[in-house]
């Protein structure tokens, strides 16, 4: 198994809401967990619910709490603001790392160019270091997330202006 099926996997894994997956093969294997089991278990306990349904009501009071809050009216700028720039998104949960080791400097800044295949940044998963590369070409005007930041997958982390 190389290391994008491994990502694929984990991508499917964080998808689908199941809490671990285990896969044994002659000379591999590899466990998954996600952290998503005490929320789970919470939801479905009070709500008497299938894990599928309680998965709908948990995401719900977050996005709730979101737009209730006073950051609600700055991601609405935000998004008139970037209509123009490629979001560059997380292929997978994990901690956030801008380069290799702390010594190292980042693998991109602002306004630095990037081209398809670049490494950006890498993201830690299960003690793994997965370089994430660019599938866009252009010039990186904002970094979205904070070293050492956990990240979840779809969560946008660079945008990028198109060249």
């Amino acid at each position: 198994m190389d290391i994008k099926q491994i990502q694929e996997l984990i991508k499917f894994v964080s998808r689908s809401g199941v809490n671990e997956v285990a896969i044994e093969q002659k000379d591999f294997k590899i466990t998954i967990k996600t952290n998503q089991t005490p929320t789970v278990i919470n939801t479905t306990v009070p709500a008497v619910a299938p894990q599928v349904l309680a998965g709908a009501p948990a995401a719900q009071p977050a996005a709730v709490i979101a737009n209730a809050a006073p950051v609600a009216e700055p991601a609405a700028v935000a998004a008139e603001d970037t209509s123009k720039y490629i979001t560059v998104k997380s292929p997978m949960i994990g901690t956030f790392y801008r380069s290799s080791s702390p010594e190292k400097p980042s693998f991109v800044n602002v306004g630095d160019e990037i081209a398809v295949g670049k490494v950006i940044c890498i993201i830690e998963a299960m003690k793994l270091f997965n370089e994430i590369e660019s599938e866009v070409s252009g010039r990186v005007v904002k970094v979205l997330v904070d070293n050492s930041s956990p990240v979840e997958y779809d969560q946008p982390l660079f945008l990028v202006e198109p060249m």
